[in-house]
């Protein structure tokens, strides 16, 4: 039996979301299900993992609560979240400022998108709304790398994008990995003055499953056990990213094992094993660095409760 990974979100008012959790717990404890569900006033935002055999029992219950819900699936041989938890969260997605979502850019097709690209000229630019880290691994072709390490840093580049581009002349194309940041961020490029904003509708994960690695360069980033897959299970993704320590061509993310870093890398397997799991030949010599365990699909790392990390014992 295998599992079906799905995210999807849900952008809608949420009258008594602290109610509306308490119904999604009583439901999902009858399923074999994991994942991440975050609720607040204005909607959910989901990541999660369920068996084949209980997935049509919760397509029926969230159809029936959210009809019209777009879900992305990806299959899976195993959970790829470790527990279930659904809680109450101030933001879906991180934005650190208000919002209007009626100010969203246009929502783009997977096959208008990759025309768009096509097409694309000197006036026209391509936003990935994500984390350096999740550019590394896999990006549109004509995309540059943001200028930023976590898209919480995102309001500043728009600004100072402001001033090196006409907002009325320029076109800009955005994208995230399934969604929801663009819903949010395409409302503060048109704070900004942007007039042509448009959206990749239901993000690289939808485009993936109906364009397949059309215009796609890599592979993609997933904030679960998996960490790194294709965006189309049935063709061959080049790897474009490289080992930290020594280059070579992978897209193979660890934890640095030193407890008190815990830095995300990359880094091919012979560099892992000769680094003990480490980013650094400083970190190596940490006082608490966990053991590293030789595995090609290295899980994200499980931060330990307070009373745990405090009594770690060194190695």
């Amino acid at each position: 039996m295998g599992y079906f990974v799905l995210a999807f979100y849900i952008l809608q008012e949420i009258e008594e979301p602290y109610r509306e959790i308490k119904r999604w717990k009583r439901f999902l404890e009858s399923l074999d299900a994991m994942g991440r569900i975050y609720l607040n006033e204005g909607g959910i935002n989901a990541q999660m993992s369920v068996s084949e055999g209980d997935s049509e029992s919760f397509y029926d219950w969230l159809f029936e609560s959210y009809p019209g819900t777009d879900v992305k699936v990806h299959y899976y041989k195993e959970h790829a979240f470790p527990k279930m938890t659904v809680k109450y969260r101030e933001q879906l997605a991180a934005m650190d400022r208000p919002f209007d979502l009626s100010m969203g850019g246009e929502h783009i097709s997977s096959e208008k998108w990759a025309k768009m690209i096509e097409e694309r000229d000197e006036d026209t630019i391509i936003l990935d709304v994500r984390n350096d880290y999740e550019w590394e691994v896999g990006h549109f072709e004509g995309t540059e790398k943001p200028e930023f390490n976590t898209f919480r840093e995102f309001p500043k580049y728009i600004e100072e994008l402001k001033e090196k581009r006409d907002p009325k002349r320029t076109k800009v194309m955005m994208y995230c990995t399934g969604g929801i940041r663009c819903e949010l961020y395409s409302c503060l490029v048109k704070e900004q003055g942007f007039e042509k904003v448009y959206q990749l509708d239901g993000g690289i994960i939808k485009y993936g499953q109906e364009e397949g690695n059309k215009h796609w360069k890599g592979n993609l980033f997933v904030f679960d056990d998996r960490l790194v897959v294709p965006i189309n299970d049935d063709e061959e993704n080049e790897v474009i990213s490289q080992c930290h320590h020594c280059q070579t061509k992978t897209d193979t993310y660890y934890n640095c094992a030193n407890m008190d870093c815990n830095k995300l890398f990359l880094s091919c397997l012979c560099c892992a094993e000769k680094m003990k799991g480490c980013c650094s030949n400083e970190c190596i010599e940490a006082p608490r660095r966990r053991p590293f365990e030789v595995t090609k699909t290295p899980k994200p790392f499980r931060k330990l409760p307070f009373e745990e990390k405090a009594a770690f014992k060194p190695r």
